[in-house]
């Protein structure tokens, strides 16, 4: 039996989670679980004048019910375990996580997967902006597991991203992949402007219609079939993301760039003459 936690509070005042781990409550009493601290605005309060909690932790799950657009750091730094959110998030859903599972049965506000380090996100909505990306300051963003947005996100997807994968069933705001080091960020819908800008290494893939004119610092290689799409695609299936059947054996055209960066990414654009 999983650990239900239910939101009760209504307030505008943000309310922050962090540091609430399946790993951290396995073993504990609910009462235990209760006085858990957490943040109303500069309040500290214990968890359990926000939430009503049942069931157990023992099998490192949380559930968790109610509108929680304004709890965030759901999931922070988790390095186990699964994360179940039903119904809307907050934002910094799975920051800095290594390990673990976390889907999110409706929207996400920003900072989806911010630095995250493994692990695998599925969001069954849309998302905010800065998903995967790097803190202001920071020199990486994600580093490393899986980020799935089933509808559309914001800008700076990626940001300064270092490894990892970030795929988007809808569509993408402004400067997708900004100042990427590497990694692959997938986008099915539409892309706002100037994707890659800045990027050293790594795979944009920009697969729906109408895309942004590619900047003049990318250079175009070439019209080609890449092998390794379908092998993505249908890892990304497998995971629960829907992918049309028509886009395994789709055309791109291929752009290599940042070449005022280092100059080793690509930008895949699904060809015309293949939509």
């Amino acid at each position: 039996m999983p650990l239900t936690l239910t939101y009760q509070a209504e307030t505008s005042v943000p309310v922050e989670i962090e540091g609430l781990t399946p790993t951290w409550a396995r073993g504990k009493t609910l009462a235990q679980i209760g006085q858990f601290e957490i943040f109303h605005g500069n309040e500290r309060l214990p968890l359990a004048e926000m939430f009503s909690l049942g069931g157990s932790a023992d099998d490192l799950r949380f559930d968790f019910h109610g509108d929680l657009t304004g709890v965030h750091w759901i999931g922070a730094e988790m390095a186990d375990g699964e994360v179940h959110i039903h119904g809307p998030g907050g934002r910094h859903i799975g920051s800095q996580m290594s390990g673990g599972t976390i889907h999110v049965h409706g929207d996400a506000r920003g900072w989806v997967g911010a630095e995250m380090q493994g692990g695998f996100i599925h969001v069954h909505g849309s998302a905010g902006h800065l998903v995967g990306a790097a803190y202001r300051g920071s020199e990486k963003g994600m580093t490393g597991g899986t980020i799935l947005v089933d509808g559309h996100v914001g800008n700076e997807v990626g940001l300064t991203m270092r490894r990892g994968m970030i795929a988007v069933g809808g569509r993408a705001g402004d400067m997708l992949g900004f100042n990427m080091i590497a990694g692959t960020v997938l986008v099915f819908g539409e892309c706002g402007i100037r994707p890659g800008a800045g990027m050293r290494r790594g795979t944009l893939g920009l697969f729906g219609p109408n895309p942004p004119a590619i900047l003049p610092s990318f250079r175009f290689a070439c019209t080609a079939r890449p092998q390794v799409l379908p092998v993505m695609f249908n890892e990304l299936r497998r995971q629960g993301f829907t992918i049309d059947d028509e886009l395994l054996t789709a055309e791109c055209d291929v752009f290599n760039g940042d070449l005022v960066a280092l100059g080793r990414g690509e930008i895949l654009v699904r060809s015309a003459a293949a939509m």
